[in-house]
């Protein structure tokens, strides 16, 4: 029987990053209608999969009044439409894409939760960004959690009802596509990288992929790796763009564009870039999950993790690399130290194996075909191998 699934986020970005795998696999192994609808994008237009529509809704981040425009179209879309299932991630695409989908009659409302905002708030603002996210599961029928630290940590700040979510496989939106993370390609990459940016193959190579944000941790991580580097040889790499409302100390800002740290501001093909890496370090404040440390992982790099729900469930602490206590520069100082002495080799095999175990982007996208089968009330298949 053909179904029809919506999949909905607020920027066009996070469908590329994360949703256009998911709905290749729908369209390539279910006889479903797979729709796509985020703020409108010229590239994403040129990226769908055979079978696969994009529906344009004017969203942006943060609070704004065009939120009741958004949900009344995406309600106008949802009734036209008559999708069985609706699927939302990020903030605002949940917020108005669950009220709409309620109020259009959408049978199957499946809240895929990257993460909660409200962590990086204080106040009044905390407050607030906390109710709207229980606006947004209220009105889901279902909630998928991408880790499950964040489950636990959401149930225990009441966010929903441990019976209404979660987790598929072992967490993360897709996993990894080990083809295009491809270890058999890690000395290749590594050589070419390393000879391009002037590293010798004997430098101790620490490195960040995400925004440069004071939310990431990237004044600890500075100011971490300038105290190690006084007793131990090593270079940091920060690969991201800095953001417009960054939060990052003026000092901190200086050391980035200074002669210690490279500073790559965006790549299309990161997959190149991890191998010149010894560790990643992700100091981050809040994550959903992080999937930049189980893509470092799957090329062989051992991780640095603050020790928030996300991240410590996409790494083995004392396998895969280590954990440290978020907001503590000397806690990360002493960890990247760790690192630097430990056996490097045991925990690149170790990261590796554990991602090709845990993260494969074929295996989880079974998971997820699996999933959302039982939802819409289809016929059990067989279970997935894990």
């Amino acid at each position: 029987m053909s179904k029809k699934i919506c999949i909905v986020t607020t920027s066009a970005s996070t469908l590329k990053s994360f949703f256009i795998p998911m709905a290749r696999f729908f369209a390539t192994n279910a006889d479903w209608e797979i729709c796509l609808m985020s703020d409108d994008d010229a590239e994403i237009r040129q990226m769908l999969p055979d079978g696969v529509r994009f529906i344009p809704v004017p969203m942006k981040r943060g609070i704004s009044l065009g939120g009741f425009k958004a949900t009344a179209q995406m309600r106008k879309i949802f009734k036209r439409e008559k999708f069985d299932l609706v699927q939302y991630s990020t903030p605002n695409a949940a917020l108005y894409a669950s009220i709409a989908a309620k109020r259009a009659k959408v049978p199957v409302r499946n809240y895929h939760l990257m993460g909660l905002r409200y962590l990086g708030g204080v106040g009044l603002g905390r407050w607030m960004l906390k109710t709207l996210e229980k606006i947004s599961c209220k009105n889901s029928t279902h909630i998928e959690c991408v880790s499950p630290s964040n489950l636990e940590m959401s149930i225990q700040e009441k966010i929903f009802d441990k019976d209404k979510a979660t987790v598929v496989w072992n967490g993360s939106s897709c996993g990894v596509d080990l083809q295009r993370f491809a270890i058999e390609k890690r000395e290749e990459w590594r050589e070419e990288q390393r000879t391009k940016y002037g590293f010798q193959n004997t430098d101790f190579v620490f490195g960040f992929v995400g925004r440069i944000t004071k939310d990431k941790g990237i004044n600890e991580l500075i100011l971490a790796f300038d105290n190690v580097k006084k007793e131990m040889p090593c270079k940091l790499v920060l690969i991201g763009r800095i953001d417009t409302n960054h939060g990052l100390s003026q000092e901190v800002l200086k050391k980035i564009e200074g002669d210690d740290v490279l500073h790559i501001p965006q790549t299309s093909e990161i997959e190149k870039y991890y191998p010149m890496l010894d560790a990643l370090v992700l100091p981050s404040y809040r994550e959903g999950f992080g999937n930049v440390v189980i893509e470092a992982e799957a090329m062989g790099v051992p991780v640095l993790v603050s020790n928030i729900p996300g991240p410590t469930d996409a790494m083995v602490d004392g396998k895969t690399g280590f954990v440290f206590e978020c907001k503590n520069v000397q806690a990360l100082q002493q960890a990247m130290q760790k690192l630097m002495q430990a056996d490097i080799q045991n925990l690149s095999h170790q990261a590796t194996e554990f991602v090709q175990t845990h993260f494969d982007e074929q295996t989880i996208l079974k998971h997820i075909l699996q999933r959302k089968q039982q939802l819409l009330g289809l016929e059990k298949t067989e279970q997935v191998d894990n």
